[in-house]
C-alpha cells in the first residue's frame, strides 16, 4: 500500500484551486464529437476526474507519453483549447501498434491543436520543445522490460524518464497511472506477463529522475483486485486495481 501523502481534503483542495473550472473537464467528456468507444470507457477511466487531479489548464502545452491510440490526448485537447496544444506521443513499436486509431482520430484536422509526435524513449532528452505538464497512463509498466520477438524493445528507463524531466518546465505536474502489481514484484516480469508495475518501483524511478512525489488520489483503486492476473482478461479491462500518482517537477 502507498503511503498517504496528502489528506483527502487537502487534495480535493489542491484539485480546485488553480483556476479552471470543473465545468472545463466535464464538457470535455461530454464533447460531442467524441468516439462511442471512448464514452463506453469513460466511467472506468474518470477521465474529468483524473485531468482535474493533474491540473489541467487551458492554454497548457501537455505532453501525452505513450498515448496510444490517444484517448486522452483528445479529451486533453478540449480542456487545453485554441490556446494551448497536446503532443500524443508514441515510440515507433507502439504506434505501429495504433497507427490506424490515431489517424482516425486525427484525420481531416479533426483536432488541430494535437501534434503526433514518434520518437524512441532516450530521444526525448535532446528536444527542444517544452510543455506545461506531462501525462503518462497505462503505460509505464512498459519501460521495465523488452519483448524482441514481438517487436518491443529495451527501453533505458532512467534516460527516458529523465528526457521526460528536461521537457518539462518548472513546476510542471507530471501524472502517471497504471495497474498494480504486488509490492516488490519482478517488473521486468510483471511488465510483460500481466502489463502490471509495483508503484512503489514507479515512485522510486521517477523521483530518482528528479521529480517531487507530491500526492496520489485512489478513485481508481479497486480492492477486490487480486493484483495477479492479466489486465487484458475482459472481466480486468480498466477496472483492474490503479495507482494515481501525482509529481512535480521542482
Amino acid at each position: 500500500m502507498i503511503k498517504k501523502v496528502l489528506p483527502a481534503i487537502l487534495c480535493a483542495t489542491l484539485c480546485t484551486s488553480f483556476n479552471a473550472s470543473a465545468d472545463v473537464y466535464s464538457d470535455a467528456v461530454a464533447n460531442p464529437a467524441r468516439s462511442d468507444k471512448d464514452k463506453e470507457v469513460d466511467t472506468r477511466r474518470k477521465p474529468a476526474q483524473v485531468m482535474a487531479f493533474f491540473e489541467i489548464k487551458p492554454g497548457m502545452k501537455v505532453l501525452d507519453v505513450f498515448a496510444g491510440g490517444g484517448y486522452y490526448s483528445e479529451l486533453l485537447s478540449y480542456v487545453v483549447g485554441k490556446q494551448g496544444s497536446v503532443t500524443l506521443y508514441n515510440n515507433e513499436p507502439w504506434q505501429k501498434f495504433v497507427q490506424q486509431g490515431v489517424d482516425n482520430r486525427l484525420k481531416d484536422n479533426r483536432l488541430p491543436n494535437v501534434v503526433p509526435l514518434v520518437a524512441s524513449p532516450e530521444s526525448l532528452i535532446e528536444r527542444k520543445e517544452q510543455y506545461d505538464a506531462a501525462l503518462f497512463i497505462l503505460g509505464m509498466h512498459d519501460i521495465y522490460y523488452a519483448d524482441v520477438t514481438n517487436g518491443w524493445v529495451a527501453i533505458d528507463k532512467a534516460k527516458f524518464l529523465n528526457g521526460i524531466y528536461q521537457r518539462l518546465n518548472k513546476g510542471a505536474v507530471f501524472g502517471v497511472i497504471d495497474a498494480n502489481a504486488q509490492a516488490g514484484a519482478n517488473n521486468e516480469i510483471i511488465g510483460e506477463k500481466l502489463h502490471r508495475v509495483d508503484p512503489q518501483a514507479m515512485i522510486k524511478d521517477i523521483t530518482a529522475a528528479g521529480f517531487e512525489f507530491v500526492g496520489e488520489a485512489d478513485f481508481l483503486r479497486r480492492p477486490t483486485d487480486d493484483l495477479t492476473t492479466s489486465v487484458f482478461l475482459p472481466e480486468n479491462r480498466y477496472n483492474t486495481d490503479r495507482s494515481i500518482l501525482k509529481f512535480r517537477k521542482p
